[in-house]
């Protein structure tokens, strides 16, 4: 790609010149190697005669020994919001030296962060005439601010048509780029900005991919993303015909600031980049910060999401993070108290296909093929005698044995990308992929007619084929949908869940939204192959709890709008407590990784229900104090503290992490717990529903084994906003292993139910 000069040449711009065509020389050692460190510094050790901390951070790094004679070839971003510090490319005998200095608190390496709708909106219960979505104005002037890939600004979804001016708060502003230029902005896309010092420090070369240097997307997930949470009303949208219908966002009319910070189709982005994006998200103004991305987390202290929401948080942000995708327990991401962390689920619709075999049996599978192809009489092949062509391993298949074939891949360790890619590759028509696991080809990967079938229903087709001297499909016909399917939701096969390995004693994730084939705004640029031609959209279906995020962030400016004097801990409250954890069933949601019923360490408190967030009854509310004392209990060092809490001095109560003022209640168990167990959780509720209520406690739920007790059973409110205190107490008089858990409701004459799930876990 040619590098642009049309425009004033950007600091990215400045560093890919200074990377990759004037690569610098200094007086170091060649033995040594530039690394690119996050360096946590105390502040209150600045002297007075530097105006700011970037020209602290400056004459520190040219005081240093084998300094180059610019110090912008070492500094790539200075911090004052997200922590106290800088980033930099250093030489390990560079780092010595700043660490020797007393202001210098902890340092760690950059570190590599991972990417974790027509119908969506519906299924939330969202409508134009009733509920949230009036009352709050769609959002109106509530500003959410998205650090992923960037954004495609033609897109309809951002459309600012009736939008009023922006906000007189905010403080953003879009930059020129390349393909970029402010006026690409409006009353919708309030500001767009880019960060890729890291990225090109630690050697990657973004223009040999086209990746745009600019707020533009090249990857896609933030344009969907984005669109996810606050696109605007669009009509006649779909995926290649499939979810045919209207696109909108969650908060219509809230307003958007985007972040790049993440790079190329792959999604890469390394951690000074998005701390970069996330202190500028807090110098602008934003009130809704979204990420759905995340690291691999070892502690709160060495963790830059962590270290960067916690301070959007004391500045009144509400900070929503994906849980992960990685699918297994243990894996929940983004742990943090003060973070909401969300989980996915499905919606009540599937895209399939429908099979009839030339004996008659039909049946159903999932299928994103993306043309209105209808299939008869077609040859079936199964490589019954020979394991390898069975599972459709690599290079296995004859293409003399299976040309213009519909061919069975039998159930395997392979994935089905893998087998679509071989059977492709033999000049099969069509193909049948057994496995359970029907999320394993993404609606991108459809490259030939295809559909998954359970294992169940393969083992007809595998009986009729080896049964059958010439085998064949009847008919096979796509691009089909249905609505009001059951059981839903369920916790999707992909999401992340708990416990947290870092703080097993809050329960993650917090809650569940819709993550399963989202239709929102994409890239143009090349989505699919199918055959010989590549297929373009400008709006797209993906899933994962990047897809969830955005619903609980637009969920969040919805709340915000009609609340605006709620802290992030009174928002996420208001979500949890009035989340439900049945199906449309009638039973507890579904896990679709178990196929049995999930827990709380899989849907947390429940699924979003926006309607009843608005008026909660009760919270749980908390500030800073509350996240320091909590800390506090988790035995840090004074040095990472000051890192995580960016002050150098706190006071603790000594207070038990049970006490922490969270909408549910978590007992962590081992092998080596003794018992008979009790254990208690002290709580504080705010009322902010009617200035009368008495609400009454409820259990439900309860297993054998568990016995759980509240005091007092009755709170009695006399006004708004005045706080009553209560204590759990739970009594374990065996052991056992996995998790159990009821359900705390507080319930009042007016209908609140305050709900709060009960958690008892042995996982070790």
């Amino acid at each position: 790609m040619k590098m642009s000069f049309s425009h004033l040449i950007s600091q990215c711009e400045l560093l890919w010149l200074l990377v990759f065509l004037f690569p610098f020389v200094n007086a170091v050692s060649k033995s040594e190697n530039y690394q690119t460190y996050i360096i946590h510094m105390d502040h209150t050790h600045k002297p007075e005669s530097f105006l700011t901390h970037e020209s602290w951070h400056r004459s520190i790094l040219k005081s240093l020994s084998s300094s180059p004679a610019d110090d912008k070839e070492l500094l790539l971003y200075s911090y004052n919001h997200v922590m106290h510090g800088f980033s930099a490319r250093l030489t390990p005998s560079q780092l010595s030296e700043i660490e020797e200095s007393p202001s210098h608190l902890t340092t760690y390496l950059e570190s590599f962060v991972k990417l974790m709708t027509t119908y969506s909106p519906k299924f939330l219960g969202l409508q134009e005439n009733f509920g949230i979505w009036p009352t709050a104005s769609y959002g109106e002037d509530v500003i959410v601010g998205v650090v992923d890939t960037g954004v495609w600004p033609e897109s309809e979804s951002f459309n600012d048509e009736g939008m009023p001016p922006v906000p007189k708060k905010w403080k953003g502003k879009c930059e020129n780029g390349t393909a970029f230029s402010p006026s690409y902005c409006n009353k919708k896309l309030i500001g767009a900005r880019f960060y890729c010092k890291g990225i090109l420090a630690a050697g990657f070369d973004l223009t040999k991919e086209g990746e745009f240097l600019s707020p533009r997307d090249f990857n896609g997930h933030g344009t969907h993303t984005a669109s996810t949470a606050v696109g605007n009303h669009v009509t006649g949208v779909s995926h290649f015909g499939y979810a045919r219908g209207t696109a909108i966002g969650v908060a219509p009319r809230a307003r958007l600031a985007v972040y790049k910070a993440h790079w190329l189709k792959g999604g890469v982005g390394v951690s000074s980049d998005v701390l970069a994006g996330m202190e500028q998200a807090i110098l602008d103004g934003v009130d809704i910060m979204s990420l759905s991305l995340g690291f691999n987390m070892t502690s709160y202290f060495n963790n830059d999401i962590a270290l960067g929401t916690l301070s959007a948080i004391e500045k009144g942000i509400f900070v929503v993070c994906a849980a992960g995708n990685d699918y297994y327990f243990e894996t929940v991401d983004n742990v943090a108290p003060w973070i909401t962390t969300v989980g996915a689920s499905t919606l009540d619709r599937n895209f399939h296909a429908k099979m009839t075999l030339e004996n008659g049996v039909s049946m159903e599978g999932t299928s994103y093929f993306p043309e209105s192809v209808f299939i008869t009489d077609m040859p079936l092949y199964y490589g019954k005698d020979n394991m390898s062509k069975a599972i459709c391993k690599d290079e296995t298949l004859d293409r003399k044995e299976v040309v213009g074939k519909v061919v069975i891949c039998d159930s395997s360790r392979l994935n089905v990308s893998q087998q679509i890619k071989e059977v492709e590759r033999a000049g099969a028509y069509a193909a049948i992929f057994l496995t359970d696991d029907f999320s394993s080809l993404s609606p991108n990967e459809y490259s030939i007619p295809s559909l998954i079938l359970p294992t169940g229903s393969g083992t007809l087709v595998k009986d009729y084929v080896t049964r059958v001297k010439t085998p064949k499909v009847k008919d096979m016909s796509f691009m089909l949908t249905r609505l009001g399917t059951k059981p839903a939701p369920q916790v999707a096969i992909f999401s992340s869940r708990g416990p947290s390995p870092i703080s097993p004693g809050v329960l993650k994730p917090d809650i569940l939204a819709p993550g399963v084939d989202i239709l929102a705004a994409y890239v143009p640029l090349k989505f699919m192959k199918v055959g010989h031609y590549d297929l373009v959209t400008d709006y797209a279906l993906d899933s994962g709890t990047s897809m969830a995020t955005p619903h609980v962030s637009g969920v969040g400016a919805l709340l915000k709008a009609v609340h605006p004097e709620w802290s992030p801990a009174a928002i996420r409250s208001a979500m949890m407590t009035t989340a439900y954890a049945m199906d449309n069933t009638g039973t507890i949601i579904k896990s679709e990784l178990t196929n049995d019923f999930g827990s709380p360490l899989e849907f947390g408190a429940g699924h979003i229900n926006p309607n009843k967030a608005m008026d909660p009854g009760l919270i749980y509310d908390m500030s800073l104090q509350d996240y320091i004392e909590f800390l506090c209990g988790l035995e840090h060092t004074k040095k990472q503290m000051s890192a995580l809490i960016r002050r150098t001095q706190w006071s603790c109560s000594n207070k038990s992490i049970h006490d922490l003022n969270y909408p549910s209640f978590t007992a962590v168990l081992t092998t080596k717990t003794r018992y008979p167990l009790a254990m208690n959780f002290n709580r504080v509720v705010t009322n902010v529903g009617n200035d009368k209520a008495v609400y009454r406690a409820h259990l439900e739920n309860i297993p054998t084994g568990l016995k759980i007790s509240v005091k007092p059973r009755t709170l009695t409110f006399t006004r708004k906003y005045q706080t009553r205190s209560f204590v759990v107490s739970i009594d374990l008089d065996r052991g056992f292993s996995g998790v159990i858990y009821g359900f705390l409701k507080w319930i009042d004459q007016d209908s609140h139910t305050v709900s709060s799930p009960i958690v008892a876990m042995n996982f070790k």
